[in-house]
């Protein structure tokens, strides 16, 4: 994992965002972590087709709960990123290190209470031009927010 960044999803609920989240790790070259429970079983159609062909090619990692993950890998304070539409820091203004860990919540309710809080100095958001929408699709925000991260290392 060292050196490897991964776009971690807490608690994902539509599988088409995860297929497709999957398939941007593909092509960026980035490790999937996914923190049960899941709304869907990872085996479901909608997932390997919104992941097409590519789904076979994830490095896909799961644990059952957040303390697994953080056990597990134990994230440098620096290393972790968590996104939601209320964040305190842009996405833009972010050092990003080769090996973050890009974390996003389920669709419907971000990510848990207790997570915001225990990480709050470590909160982001993507700024919105428009005031007719609070949040953009998970798929498409996980994408916009792997590229500013690999920013550095595409030159």
């Amino acid at each position: 994992m060292a050196g490897r960044m991964s776009i971690v999803l807490v608690h994902p609920l539509i599988p088409g965002n995860t297929g497709t989240i999957g398939r941007t790790c593909v092509g960026l070259d980035l490790d999937l972590v996914l923190i049960h429970p899941l709304g869907f079983d990872i085996s479901e159609k909608s997932v390997r087709r919104a992941g097409l062909d590519y789904w076979k090619h994830v490095r896909l990692t799961e644990y059952p709960d957040w303390r697994s993950f953080m056990e597990d890998r134990s994230p440098r304070p620096d290393q972790l990123f968590l996104f939601e539409e209320d964040g305190a820091h842009s996405f833009y203004h972010a050092d990003y290190p080769p090996d973050a860990c890009l974390v996003f919540g389920r669709e419907t309710s971000g990510l848990p209470a207790e997570l915001r809080q225990a990480h709050a100095d470590r909160m982001f958001h993507l700024p919105m031009r428009s005031e007719h929408i609070r949040s953009l699709n998970l798929a498409n925000v996980a994408t916009a927010v792997a590229y500013q991260a690999l920013r550095k290392q595409f030159g």
